[in-house]
């Protein structure tokens, strides 16, 4: 039998759920917890510049890959972590954050400790991260250990959101049980969906079968949690048994594919996709599978259909005008109400009514090649260069908008962090996405200037792990999305030779590369030359003039700033 400890128990569990990797950064208290780690071969072991980085590495690794960890020291890590697991928390991500913690027995020796405000309390970090996870579990016996790992764990598969682990720094290595079989932690090694309620499922079908029968013109609306609770082939089958125009959400953009002949864009409210708004305010059903109805993603509550024509599947309830039915499964739902829906493509064929009699949206046509250049042909040439092995990951800010009327060919993926909005996150989500992602595909990051200053140092390590990713640094000198909400001198800062920082983190070994693109000319060889790269990340400076934002990011802006400047209501 093997000789498991409390480290080598918790590495075993990582393995069983599928992780491949996990990112870390190394402290005094969790030094032996990552040497107890590293017996575990089957698993790679990641580290990040900083705590936060290494959170968002591991969100954005879950993304690709189903789950994903982080650790870090007691209190100076764990706090530094906090805004990029809480950013999993919002994303519906199951990040699993581990942190050690104090020796047992300086707790009753009553000791002030390093890495502490300098009190006698030892749990004031365990209640700060009970507040942005599912799940929060505190070690302080190797004998309770085997049960709160799996506790935690199966928490965080279950809910698709983050836990917390804290482990006392004196009992990475004590012994511990073996792990029992996963199969009896887990319906199975990557997902473990809360189970649905029979009744409330049928109940739930049968009410929304009946709707759609009695609707004329309904239509679809994909949300961001078909992915986070398994529903995206399931809300598809919905689709197609319909047969009605399927509209989706700005941070589901992918989870429908763009070339599916029901596809008809995206539905943000004014800002919508052409076509879309009209489409989705014609219909007298929208049937929203998954949806997150913010004030980011309904344009300040503008665009948020009406209860009395909506039927909003949750994750765990559906509800309807009047009624809800909870402990029913978003994937349960949508399936089941797929095999008793009647075709009904009203919407679609109104749809194609509605472009038909509009201009088609020409696609921009290339600007001169020696003038300076536009986002407009930025963007151009970023579309043309996607394949169906892409994923294009936009940063918070106006890559948001571009990217979101960027069309994806068959087989692309789109990355958004859109409901926590964290600027920062694109650079080591990326890194950890593309820890995760499989072979034969490829990674393309759009990262505004002021985003990239926050977390630069993780291009370092995508250089040390050769990471082939290609991203296009827009510098335009400020913060536009927050010029564009309300402008002022704050919006705008230093500016970086960001092309000459590659050569700086390359130092004596590292293969990226650095380039720097001020005319659709130089951007068009710049792309070239990152296709033909390998070895390493390529970094395109796109050097666009600071007022160059679209439209639409000046509506939605426009709109946002109100809903921020709304004066107080008595009670």
């Amino acid at each position: 039998m093997p000789n498991f400890t409390v480290g080598k128990y918790l590495a075993a569990r990582f393995e069983q759920i599928g992780l491949k990797h996990y990112f870390m950064v190394p402290g005094d208290y969790n030094l032996v917890l990552l040497d107890e780690l590293l017996t575990n071969e089957n698993m790679q072991q990641i580290g990040c510049c900083n705590e936060l980085n290494a959170a968002y590495a591991a969100e954005g690794y879950a993304r690709v890959n189903g789950a994903g960890a982080v650790l870090t020291t007691y209190n100076v890590g764990a706090y530094s972590a906090l805004n990029g697991v809480a950013g999993a928390y919002a994303e519906r991500l199951p990040v699993i954050f581990v942190s050690s913690g104090p020796n047992t027995n300086d707790p009753v020796a009553n000791h002030i400790m390093h890495h502490t405000m300098g009190t006698h309390d030892f749990s004031d970090q365990y209640e700060v991260c009970r507040q942005v996870t599912c799940e929060a579990v505190r070690i302080l016996h190797a004998d309770n250990a085997p049960t709160l790992i799996d506790q935690a764990i199966s928490t965080a598969l279950r809910e698709r959101k983050p836990v917390y682990i804290e482990i006392a720094c004196n009992l990475s290595a004590a012994p511990c049980s073996e792990p029992a079989p996963i199969d009896t932690l887990l319906a199975s090694t990557m997902l473990s969906w809360q189970p649905t309620n029979p009744r409330a499922l049928t109940a739930a079908v049968d009410r929304a079968a009946r709707l759609l029968e009695e609707a004329k013109k309904p239509i679809l609306l994909a949300g961001a949690h078909l992915r986070s609770y398994g529903a995206i082939e399931a809300f598809q089958e919905l689709a197609e048994a319909l047969g009605c125009a399927v509209a989706v959400m700005p941070n589901a953009k992918g989870f429908f594919p763009e070339d599916h002949p029901q596809y008809a864009g995206i539905y943000w409210g004014e800002v919508s996709t052409p076509g879309c708004q009209a489409i989705v305010d014609w219909a007298d059903l929208v049937v929203a599978g998954g949806p997150v109805f913010s004030d980011y993603t309904t344009v300040g509550w503008t665009a948020q259909p009406a209860p009395q024509r909506l039927i909003n599947a949750e994750p765990q309830v559906v509800r309807f005008a009047g009624a809800e039915y909870t402990g029913v499964a978003l994937a349960d739902f949508l399936s089941d109400l797929a095999k008793k829906v009647q075709h009904n493509d009203a919407t679609l064929r109104q749809y194609h009514r509605l472009r038909g009699a509009a201009p088609a949206p020409a696609r921009a046509a290339a600007a001169d090649a020696e003038a300076p250049l536009s986002r407009a042909e930025l963007w151009r040439q970023i579309e043309a260069d996607l394949d169906s092995k892409t994923t294009l990951l936009v940063e918070t800010g106006i890559s948001w908008w571009d990217g979101m009327y960027t069309r994806l060919p068959g087989g692309a993926r789109f990355e958004i962090e859109m409901q926590w909005g964290s600027i920062g996150w694109a650079v080591p989500a990326a890194f950890g996405y593309s820890v995760g992602l499989e072979a034969d595909r490829r990674l393309v990051a759009a990262i505004g200037d002021g985003s990239f200053q926050l977390t630069a140092q993780e291009v370092s390590n995508m250089i040390r792990h050769g990471q082939e990713i290609l991203i296009y640094l827009v510098n335009n000198r400020g913060y536009v999305i927050e010029s564009a909400i309300h402008d002022g001198p704050y919006n705008y800062y230093k500016n970086w030779d960001y092309a000459g920082l590659i050569d700086v983190f390359n130092a004596e070994d590292g293969q990226g590369l650095g380039l720097t693109a001020s005319t659709p000319a130089e951007l068009a060889d710049a792309i070239a030359k990152a296709r033909g790269h390998k070895g390493g990340p390529v970094l395109i400076e796109c050097q666009v003039p600071n007022e160059d934002a679209s439209p639409e990011v000046i509506s939605w802006g426009s709109k946002v700033a109100r809903v921020n400047a709304r004066p107080p209501q008595n009670s």
